[in-house]
């Protein structure tokens, strides 16, 4: 049994008290506490328990009238954090309490949530956050477990298609289109750098150099593949409005798009209508747009997911490192700029040129084409890229820190997805529940 202190004594307070019996603890609160709450549980229970025990069977699960005792069946550690709020104003949820839990315990004892104290308001905060993950990783793998359970045979196809090209972990054949598909973006990045190389181009009938035609046709079968995946992929999407305006959607539109383009301008006859040199360039700044494919691996890689997360998380510091590298820049460049006119021929012709010498020397790249010829001018160098290099290290924990939590929280989150899919097939099918419950003894 513990007791919880009794208030000063302040005018108009009475005497009253009530004994509540927690999960086998025994507490005893005072009234003047349990008045400043006067629309919680524990409150209406003192003032029925005074008048009268009518009623009082719908408060609690069990009571003693002659000792004077309520009982319930509920977490003793949970409640001496519910106590502290008739005391302290706020409550705080200790370690080891399940947050979820802990806010339902609450509202059990009729407390309002605003008594939490900030912190613990952050913590419960990320921990909804975790569950809407799970639930969205769960619903996921449920909607690859119901392929079998659609209802026309059109829609069982439409999930099976969609899983085929969405989901390269649900089996063989779907894990060998994803690598088909990383293997095209890759040989149509190679195929556009080395078309840019002089001595594989061939000239045209004008006289100009063209990319080689076996590069061109390997650079056709990609953009085929690339068609054919996206038209798959738009016509078993479940959300098409949806999938079409999803951003990495949209890139692959975009990418695919100027293919098309180019063949239009060129054989259906819409380049006499201008300049043929003209739409040459045009078409050439849009074929640039192929190198959007490459962000296409971010769909199946988790590793450039968890580094998009971890720079999305890391802004704060990647801020501050942008910061104290601009006024870097600006200081030393203006320090270098004075002291290099007394030389005859000084390189700093002004200061916003000498941006430049400040950038690649605080990033400690040193091109050489800009550099200092008098000994301050060396002097001001050599503190400008030590405090580059002070500057550009002191993010580098944090962002490495936050790679590692978001990496290690959605192992966690994808294994808690996986026993919440196992449990619900437990409670839909007992059977199946022993028998995996045999084979894992």
């Amino acid at each position: 049994m513990w007791t919880v202190p009794k208030p000063k004594y302040r005018p108009g307070s009475t005497e009253g008290k009530i004994t509540v019996n927690i999960g086998g603890v025994r507490v005893v609160l005072f009234e003047d506490a349990l008045s400043r709450y006067p629309e919680s549980r524990l409150a209406e229970l003192l003032a029925r328990s005074t008048q009268n025990y009518e009623g009082i069977s719908s408060l609690c699960d069990d009571f003693d009238p002659g000792r004077k005792e309520f009982y319930f069946d509920r977490d003793p550690d949970a409640f001496k954090c519910i106590v502290d709020v008739y005391y302290f104003d706020e409550i705080h949820i200790k370690n080891g309490i399940c947050p979820i839990c802990f806010i339902k315990e609450m509202e059990f004892w009729q407390i309002d949530q605003s008594v939490l104290d900030e912190c613990c308001k952050s913590y419960l905060s990320e921990k909804e956050d975790e569950l809407k993950e799970i639930s969205g990783k769960v619903k996921v793998i449920l909607e690859d477990l119901q392929v079998e359970r659609c209802v026309t045979r059109g829609q069982k196809c439409q999930r099976l298609l969609w899983r085929l090209m969405e989901k390269p972990g649900s089996s063989l054949a779907a894990r060998v289109i994803a690598i088909a598909s990383f293997l095209s973006v890759l040989v149509s990045a190679v195929v556009m750098c080395v078309g840019t190389i002089p001595e594989l181009q061939v000239p045209d009938a004008e006289g100009k150099l063209v990319e080689h035609p076996a590069l061109d046709a390997v650079e056709t079968a990609c953009m085929a593949w690339f068609t054919a995946e996206y038209a798959l992929r738009l016509a078993s999407s479940p959300d098409k409005l949806h999938f079409a305006t999803s951003v990495m959607n949209v890139i692959d539109f975009m990418a695919i798009v100027p293919f098309y383009v180019v063949l239009s301008l060129t054989y259906l006859g819409t380049a006499s209508m201008m300049e043929l040199a003209t739409v040459q360039q045009a078409v050439q700044a849009l074929r640039i747009l192929r190198i959007a494919r490459v962000f296409k691996l971010a769909r199946h890689s988790a590793g450039l997911q968890t580094l998009t997360y971890a720079l999305k998380r890391s802004l704060k510091e990647l801020g501050l490192l942008l910061m104290y590298m601009g006024v870097g820049i600006f200081v030393f460049s203006a320090l270098a700029y004075t002291m290099e006119q007394s030389h005859p021929e000084t390189l700093f012709k002004s200061i916003p040129q000498s941006f430049w010498w400040a950038i690649i020397t605080m990033t400690t790249v040193g091109y050489g084409d800009i550099y200092p010829k008098t000994t301050l001018g060396k002097c001001n160098a050599a503190v400008s890229f030590l405090c580059g290099v002070i500057a550009i290290a002191l993010p580098i924990h944090p962002i490495i820190n936050n790679f590692v939590i978001f990496y290690n929280k959605q192992r966690v989150l994808e294994i808690a997805a996986k026993r919440e899919v196992e449990l619900m097939e437990m409670k839909s099918n007992p059977k199946m529940g022993r028998r995996k419950s045999k084979d894992q003894v």
